[in-house]
């Protein structure tokens, strides 16, 4: 029998939590600076190098589908322990393969295992003391997005002192301490659901229709990604190839990311006073604009590149952990019983979107150079700013027919309750219900929804 947990748990607690989310997801990141040692070390082609991460990426997003819906089934702690042992031993065999195709499934594998991740995130979002939902977030966010900004210096400089392999073998041992320390920090959790696997996948695609709300925060993310990995899987070899500079300098980019990746808590505590809409707007305003500063590079001499690609890092990461934990703390918001299936439907395009972004990163590095990787993540930010500014014009047009409708004392808590529904149907993180001016016009409010979300 599980013990359902509901009281809050110690900042300590929520630190480890933090500590956990970064190092499992780090797991998923530690390739893309050892890619040239890697290729070197299997005579890999370029585009066999490409295939590392994205097969990587691509493997977390087939665990966050397929295996982030049993958190709503089955006890977190449970999954997450399994998940962090499961991790430890891919990571100990990615060590020792000797060809390609050991090392693409092995890399698959790790990325399904490495979904623990997202499990300790909702976990988090649980136990988080009330009205603290999106600080609580964004404070483990902030160690998950530190793991996947520093793996990249962690990696690209023990690569280089000791070679790729000692990388993940190290890797393997930081994975096993993490679930130890998951074993002695996490208590039980409730079961949402007894509904079977079967059910429980089916019930997504219903989750999926019902809400276009999920669906426009995870296409936004979801463009923002590929930018994302775009950059960050090329920039080693393109590092290599212009600069002569190797893995630990590509690492060492890693930590101008992660001054990007402070944000977060700021960014859930926005989001909880300002809404999320807005904040998701700057984000992928900031990512397009970082993005696009790049094209000034020709400008530049040597020194001024690398110092714009470094401040291009910080302000596109700066944008993308901002946008992704207002996301969140959107999506959570929408069905607080289904937080496992609507994370699993969230990242599941998001990294969708970081597997076609080093696919395509890569693709398109060897037919246009690095100016076209830049115009990819420029066109990509662009993208998702679009999503979210006409987003935002459908919502103030609701809250518009909701104004023009409103008589007060009308509508009892029963229709306050319908409302809210057709508003979470609508954009549910916009609190376009009043108190103090309750809206009679429940049908023409709904119609007005509808048709704003007929073009989704």
């Amino acid at each position: 029998m599980n013990t359902t947990t509901t009281r809050a748990v110690s900042r300590w607690v929520i630190l480890m939590l933090a500590l956990g989310a970064g190092f499992s997801v780090a797991s998923i990141y530690y390739a893309q600076p050892l890619l040239p040692l890697m290729g070197s070390d299997l005579h890999l082609s370029i585009e066999g190098m490409g295939m590392v991460p994205t097969l990587t990426q691509a493997g977390y997003a087939l665990g966050i589908l397929f295996l982030l819906p049993l958190g709503d089934r089955h006890d977190r702690r449970t999954l997450i322990l399994i998940k962090s042992a499961a991790l430890a031993l891919f990571l100990l065999g990615c060590s020792l393969t000797g060809q390609l195709h050991s090392l693409l499934l092995t890399s698959l594998l790790i990325g399904m295992a490495a979904t623990m991740a997202q499990d300790i995130v909702p976990a988090a979002a649980i136990l988080a003391p009330e009205g603290k939902q999106g600080k609580t977030v964004g404070t483990v966010m902030t160690g998950l997005l530190l793991g996947i900004l520093l793996s990249r210096t962690v990696s690209g400089v023990v690569g280089e002192a000791f070679g790729w392999r000692v990388m993940y073998q190290l890797a393997a041992a930081s994975i096993a301490f993490v679930g130890a320390v998951m074993w002695a920090v996490l208590p039980r959790f409730a079961i949402n659901s007894t509904l079977s696997y079967p059910a429980l996948m089916r019930s997504m695609e219903h989750l999926w229709r019902r809400y276009p709300a999920l669906r426009r925060a995870a296409l936004a993310q979801g463009f923002l990604s590929i930018a994302f990995s775009a950059f960050w899987s090329t920039l080693a070899v393109m590092l290599l190839e212009r600069y002569h500079l190797g893995s630990a300098v590509a690492g060492g980019f890693g930590i101008a990311g992660a001054a990007g990746a402070l944000a977060a808590p700021l960014a859930g505590g926005l989001a909880d006073k300002l809404g999320a809409g807005k904040v998701t707007q700057l984000g992928a305003a900031l990512v397009t604009l970082s993005f696009a500063l790049m094209f000034l590079m020709p400008a530049l001499g040597v020194h001024g590149q690398l110092i714009l690609i470094a401040l291009s890092a910080v302000g596109f990461d700066l944008g993308l952990q901002s946008s992704l934990v207002a996301h969140q703390n959107l999506v959570y918001s929408l069905e607080p019983q289904a937080r496992g299936r609507l994370n699993a439907l969230l990242f599941t395009v998001i990294f969708i979107g970081m597997a076609l972004g080093s696919a395509l990163g890569s693709n398109i590095y060897t037919l246009a150079g690095w100016s076209g990787v830049v115009a990819l993540a420029t066109l990509c930010g662009a993208i998702a700013l679009a999503i979210r500014v006409i987003e935002s014009a459908r919502v103030l047009s609701a809250q518009d027919v909701c104004k023009k409708n409103a008589q007060p004392g009308r509508v009892g808590q029963s229709k306050h309750a319908q409302f809210q529904d057709m508003s979470n149907r609508s954009e549910s993180y916009l609190f376009i219900w009043n108190k103090d001016i309750p809206c009679i016009s429940l049908k023409a409010l709904y119609e007005a929804c509808n048709a704003a979300c007929c073009m989704v």
